[in-house]
Formats: C-alpha cells, structure tokens, sequence
C-alpha cells in the first residue's frame, strides 16, 4: 500500500492538472480598451499613420458642425476626411491603430460609426487586424469588416462589431481608403475592446499544487 503522504502528493498533482484544464472554462471577460475620443491629438498609445499620396491631413478631432459625437462632448470622436491627400487630390490611405492589447482567446472590437450624408460619394472604412506590436500597415492582413462603398455607409451612429482570436498582443487598425475625388467625411467614436484572461484564483490554485509536490514527495520517500 502507498504511504499516505505519497498518495496526497498524487492527489496535490491530479488537482494542478485539473485546474490547467479548467482554465479555459474559468476565464474572465475584461475590457482592454475603452475609448471616446475626448482628445483625439492627446491618445495614449494610438497611432497616426497616414500612407496617402501625397499625404495630407491625418486623423482629427471631430466636428460637430458637420454632426455631434455618439457619446459625451459634441466634439468627442475621431475624424478623416477626403483631405487626407493633400488638397484633397490624389488617394487616401489614413490609418487610425488602437493600442498594443494584450488578447486571449476571441476578442470583441466595437465601435460607432457614420458619415456626412452628402450624395456623390462614396466613404470607405476598412477595419483590420496585426498581431504583435508593429504599425506597419503591410501587417495588417486581418481583413475583419468593411464599411461603405458602393453599398453605402450610415448617416447615422451605427454599432458595428468584429471578433478575432488571438493569443498574446495584437493591434486593430482603421483604414479610411479611396480616391479623394470619391470620399468626404467619416466619424468613428466608442471603441471597446474585450477579451478574456484566465481568474486569478485559477492560476493560483495551480501554483499551489505544483509547488507543494516536491515537498510533499520528498517526504514521501522511505
């Protein structure tokens, strides 16, 4: 029969395991990114890139003379217009990239967008997604929704989402693409990001069993 003690260290074992595998199931939702916009020339971490030719303005404080924000203060949402060639002749190509976030598993990306309604154009908002930390638009591969074109972009606020599963970081981009002569003005404002990340309690557990079993075999020798 087995001592009593290296039975306990099977059992300290088969419980750490147990809780490996119940991470998954045992995960919390948190939210990685929450962002209205207040100060579109003061965001912490985002990036500015604009790849136009030739390049012209990039993404600004909204106008609330062309129309109000989602949420908060009349100014409060992000902005690209037509003048993001210079002169508002040439391409636009206007990336607005989140953050670096920390991802596990899917994640939810939510935001709020719509246009100026002024017919003869045609805005165009390309959402993607990079793993890791870079803001080289060449990593952005991730296509994970367009909005506009020919088939129109909203007049009014319009929720949209995506998912994406990543492990570890990873960026979202904002893509505002297209001949200058066909674009006007675009608005983007509330944007959330959740994810999942495994309960503390969870690894916690784990932690305690793996480390209590080399004591507890070592007692368990004769």
């Amino acid at each position: 029969m087995k001592p009593v003690k290296t039975l306990f260290a099977t059992a300290a074992l088969t419980l750490s395991l147990a809780a490996l595998g119940a991470t998954a199931a045992r995960a919390a939702v948190v939210e990685v990114l929450n962002e209205g916009f207040d100060n579109v020339g003061a965001l912490s971490g985002w990036a500015l890139v604009n790849n136009s030719i030739p390049v012209g303005n990039a993404w600004f404080q909204g106008n609330p003379a062309i129309f109000p924000s989602q949420a908060g203060a009349p100014d409060a949402y992000a902005a690209a217009n037509f003048l993001g060639a210079a002169n508002g002749s040439g391409n636009v190509d206007n990336w607005l990239i989140t953050p670096v976030l920390n991802l596990a598993g899917t994640t939810l990306l939510s935001f709020y967008t719509r246009h100026d309604a002024q017919p003869g154009f045609d805005d165009l908002l390309e959402v993607r997604f990079a793993p890791g930390t870079g803001t080289d638009a060449a990593d952005f591969t991730t296509l994970l929704t367009t909005i506009g074109g020919t088939a129109g972009y909203p007049t009014d606020w319009e929720q949209v989402m995506a998912t994406v599963t990543n492990n570890g970081s990873g960026r979202f981009a904002f893509r505002y693409v297209g001949p200058a002569d066909t674009l006007n003005y675009v608005g983007l404002d509330t944007v959330s990001v959740v994810t999942t990340v495994p309960e503390p309690a969870t690894w916690t557990m784990l932690a305690l069993g793996l480390g209590m079993l080399p004591l507890l075999l070592r007692q368990s020798r004769p």
